[in-house]
């Protein structure tokens, strides 16, 4: 009896154990970054700019968030229900979804029944299938800046190794992003250190510019003149009329000149000739006006 005491006391206290050490520091899926003042930030497929949502897949499979609950009301866990069916409540591992704070359900599914409220604090929170299982929920406080997001600055790590919690205000919006910058290109960020108004980053610029410029002018002014070259060495070779005027150099003015005075000569002997007045002998001796014959009337037949 009393082994068996010791058994179940010891089976207890393991599943005790067990039930806490299961207990996640970070959830399956983590409300990771929120914005509650969206002024010139990002906006959604209607145009319309609106607080928004970022829930993050804190996995390594697939999973679905139809039929889950959205709300920023405590005492109301099933404000928002998550349609079903919807291909893009699928959201890969490690994946965003974003939903937008506008209290325009009818405009899709990942637009929610609720807005927030930028003067007050925002609870939000988001609930399992069966609308009572928490699986996770933040707190926003009240006052957050026109365009600043609140969030964790490591996606999906809500906790510390001693288990505080890590949410803050964010320094980088990044809507259905990573929240921390991966990587970071070394020439770049010492570039911002050393020319944070970018004045140097702008005369590189204009230097670059001009400097295509200039090339791209030198070359097809080149090539325009070897291409003259080579035709008139091909019409040189030839032996045509045409070789030996291409000899003389005449610029384009001058023969349009000579085109010119060329037109006027003709133009002026065209003149000329139209004063020339020509008078053809008239074979008829009388004049058919004086004729009797027309100062007589005819009687009719």
């Amino acid at each position: 009896m009393r082994n068996y005491t010791i058994t179940l006391f010891l089976f207890t206290a393991v599943l005790l154990f067990s039930g806490c050490s299961s207990k996640q520091k970070n959830p399956r899926w983590v409300i990771n970054e929120v914005m509650v003042v969206n002024e010139d930030s990002y906006m959604d497929d209607f145009g319309k700019r609106n607080g928004w949502i970022e829930i993050y897949n804190n996995t390594a499979a697939t999973q679905d968030l139809g039929g889950r609950y959205l709300t920023n009301d405590r005492n109301n866990p099933t404000k928002y229900p998550i349609p079903r069916g919807d291909v893009l409540t699928r959201i890969p591992p490690h994946q965003h979804a974003l939903f937008w704070a506008d209290n325009n359900p009818f405009n899709g599914t990942f637009h929610v029944s609720f807005k927030l409220d930028p003067t007050k604090e925002n609870y939000i929170a988001l609930y399992d299938n069966d609308g009572k299982t928490l699986l996770d929920e933040i707190v926003i406080p009240a006052g957050m800046l026109a365009d600043q997001t609140y969030g964790y600055p490591q996606d999906g790590v809500k906790h510390d190794e001693e288990g505080n919690i890590l949410a803050t205000p964010l320094e980088r919006v990044t809507p259905s992003s990573n929240n921390a910058i991966l990587e970071e290109n070394p020439k770049i960020v010492s570039l911002r250190e050393d020319d944070p108004w970018g004045g140097v980053m702008t005369l590189t610029s204009m230097f670059v510019v001009f400097t295509a410029l200039l090339i791209l002018y030198l070359i097809f002014n080149y090539t325009g003149i070897l291409a003259q070259r080579i035709s008139q060495r091909k019409v040189a070779k030839s032996g045509s009329l045409s070789a030996v005027r291409s000899h003389t150099h005449l610029s384009g003015e001058v023969l349009a000149a000579i085109s010119a005075t060329i037109h006027e000569l003709k133009e002026d002997q065209h003149d000329i000739e139209s004063t020339i007045l020509t008078i053809q002998h008239v074979k008829r001796n009388y004049s058919p006006w004086s004729s009797k014959l027309q100062s007589l009337r005819r009687l009719p037949k």
